[in-house]
């Protein structure tokens, strides 16, 4: 080959998506916090686009009314001509998608960005502990690093020995800052951290910075004043029995029934294994349902929760605007033309987002009428294709409007992803939803004789004799799944 530029023709096909089906898509993805938020936005960007208020509503309907009188009355004046290539920017503004009343003034509107409100944490809790102490700068220069250390679990997440490197590296930056050298030779030692690490443990809550579950355990039992007990001695000293519940082996080792070692098996569990999470700095998550589905008169209805969604028309104040013609030329008929086609676009979008909502959620109560009546053990199997299907519309369609929303229903505010798994066959021909199913076995295993407690192939008998086929390694993934321990670990003595 030979170097040099060449020009030749190609025919190819390709795909491009428009920016607006990239904001419709949004659109639908958007929970309806973030929609808020973002028409608000949307508000106060395009000067087009405008809030109906309550009271619009009501002055629109008697505006209507008025008008329906007047027009009986007079007969309707002939059309002026209109040049065909001049776009009638008076008429799409003044007849064009007015979704509500008119305001007598524009009024306009200030974006307030959501601030988050400061919360304290357990990092917080601890050193206001610490200062009450009084302790020597230099000791609580070290109790810092510790807290700092400290994860939200209440776990101290490294070694004593990182933490004595890290406190004497900040204490040589210090020495380098300040240029005394006699800073730098009072380096931090192994044996006071441990000293420290016995002041911080002993501080609330219970169980903090402990490195292991075990030691955790030991200073919450210490702390209550139950050293010498069966407990204590069991975290102690058979800790890997303990949790795999070996009754027979401890009771064996230190000589008492296994009825006691269940018992002080059952005064452990009530320990938290987590201590700092009840001073964790946790997001409060609300949630604000989506969709409502309510009873009314025996049938079910689905209502859209947008009560305080806002209602968007197009500004009364740009209407009057455009009664002057002789403004659109330019870059004025420019950003008109993308305002208001932008503005128009939007509440059609938003329109387009509500029926949406509605077809998929009709479907889905109609789908799962007997999940209202029964509860979730009769929960069938759906997929978005079957949804798609059904509203004809594309799958992926259905999975964003369903993704992050929520609905108020009678048995709960449930997210719409909850009304979607597979199914299991049964011997009637029909199918059941794996959720169902899940119900149906985390109900044996509640109401089972601990003594005896039912094994995977039990339940999978039971359940065959309630017509459903399904494996053993099933009913074990299932288990695992909602967190219950097998038949050995469960069984009582």
């Amino acid at each position: 080959m030979k170097p040099g530029l060449h020009q030749g023709t190609q025919l190819k096909q390709e795909l491009k998506i428009n920016p607006r089906l990239y904001q419709a898509m949004d659109l639908l993805y958007m929970p309806l916090l973030d929609l808020q938020q973002h028409l608000k936005q949307e508000l106060l960007n395009n000067p087009f686009l405008d809030m109906v208020e309550p009271e619009d509503e009501e002055e629109e309907q008697n505006e209507g009314e008025t008008d329906a009188e007047a027009n009986a009355a007079e007969p309707p004046e002939p059309p002026e001509e209109k040049n065909n290539d001049e776009i009638d920017w008076e008429e799409i503004l003044l007849d064009g998608f007015d979704a509500g009343g008119r305001r007598e003034e524009h009024e306009e509107r200030e974006y307030y960005e959501p601030v988050t409100v400061d919360a304290r944490d357990l990092g917080d809790h601890l050193r206001d502990q610490i200062n009450l102490l009084d302790l020597h700068p230099r000791r609580q220069f070290l109790a810092e690093e510790f807290v700092g250390n400290i994860n939200d679990d209440g776990y101290l997440a490294c070694a004593l020995e990182e933490i004595v490197d890290g406190a004497n590296q900040m204490l040589d930056e210090l020495a380098e800052q300040m240029d005394r050298e006699d800073v730098a030779d009072k380096h931090y030692t192994v044996a006071e951290a441990d000293e420290m690490l016995g002041t911080i443990q002993a501080l609330d809550p219970p169980g903090v910075a402990a490195r292991d579950l075990r030691e955790c355990l030991m200073l919450q039992l210490r702390e209550a004043g139950l050293e010498q007990s069966v407990p204590f001695r069991l975290v102690r000293d058979c800790f890997e029995e303990l949790i795999n519940h070996r009754w027979s082996e401890i009771s064996k080792r230190f000589g008492i029934s296994p009825h006691d070692v269940q018992r002080a098996a059952d005064e452990i569990q009530k320990l938290d294994p987590k201590p700092g999470l009840k001073h964790s700095a946790g997001d409060d998550n609300y949630i604000i349902p989506d969709l409502i589905v309510d009873k009314i008169d025996g049938k079910y209805h689905v209502f859209l929760n947008d009560a305080n969604l806002p209602r968007l028309k197009l500004s009364k104040a740009y209407q009057e605007i455009a009664r002057d013609k002789k403004k659109f030329d330019g870059e004025s008929k420019e950003f008109i033309s993308n305002k208001l086609n932008s503005a128009n676009w939007m509440i059609q979008a938003i329109e387009q987002r509500r029926q949406t909502m509605l077809k998929v959620m009709n479907y889905i109560v109609e789908r799962q009428r007997d999940f209202f009546e029964k509860g979730v053990q009769h929960l069938k199997p759906l997929t978005l294709r079957e949804v798609a299907e059904v509203i004809s519309m594309h799958e992926s369609t259905v999975s964003r409007v369903t993704n992050e929303k929520f609905v108020q229903t009678p048995r709960g505010v449930l997210p719409l992803k909850f009304f979607f798994s597979s199914g299991l066959s049964t011997t009637d021909g029909e199918d059941v939803s794996a959720r169902g199913i899940k119900a149906q076995i985390q109900k044996l295993v509640a109401e089972e004789n601990a003594k005896h407690p039912l094994t995977d192939q039990a339940i999978v008998n039971i359940l065959k004799q309630r017509g459903v086929n399904i494996a053993r390694r099933t009913v074990a993934k299932y288990r695992d799944q909602l967190g219950v321990l097998s038949a050995r670990m469960r069984k009582r003595v």
